[in-house]
């Protein structure tokens, strides 16, 4: 027995190459960088910065659809009144504070709680209402009707889409301690 532990000893086991494989993944260190930065202190700025990139990137491409397509008959300007909408829901759904919402807040504010609550509401339905009819703009009257260019349809419903999606970081993506 002693023999074949002796003949065993030149080769080795998985336990010593597993051994010898976490020995070489110990010496990276993952965290001990200089850039490491606590993403919960950032929180609100990297929000802040998301939902404005979100929001600047469904302008843009609205602004590139009406340059690219200036003629009344291949892009009505009247489809420009959903990305208002929702830009007006953008600044409704933000101009409360979840604090207001809830009832934490230090003061009612103007409207109170439930003024709040509607607010907030109305300014929901006009974000979905302008998502929804940017999608009724997209399929009504570009997709169905088979029309030779349907970019135009697509950069509205890509540009409300990015607003909601902005408005929703916004709101959701910060907190609202004053120590944080």
């Amino acid at each position: 027995m002693n023999e074949l532990r002796g003949l065993s000893r030149g080769f080795t086991s998985k336990n010593e190459n597993k051994r010898i494989m976490s020995g070489f993944l110990d010496g990276i260190r993952c965290g001990d960088c200089e850039c490491n930065v606590d993403w919960g202190e950032r929180r609100n700025t990297i929000a802040s910065i998301a939902a404005g990139v979100l929001f600047f990137t469904g302008w843009w491409i609205i602004i590139d659809a009406a340059v690219k397509y200036p003629d009344q008959g291949q892009f009505h300007h009247a489809y420009h009144t959903c990305g208002v909408i929702a830009t007006v829901a953008f600044l409704m759904i933000n101009a409360v504070s979840n604090g207001q919402v809830r009832g934490d807040s230090y003061s009612e504010g103007c409207i109170g709680q439930t003024g709040a609550r509607v607010w907030l509401f109305i300014g929901f339905m006009l974000a979905f209402g302008s998502l929804i009819a940017s999608m009724w703009i997209l399929f009504g009257g570009f997709v169905v009707p088979k029309k030779p260019v349907v970019y135009p349809g697509i950069a509205i419903f890509f540009q409300n889409a990015f607003i909601f999606f902005g408005g929703l970081v916004f709101k959701f993506g910060r907190t609202e301690d004053l120590w944080q």
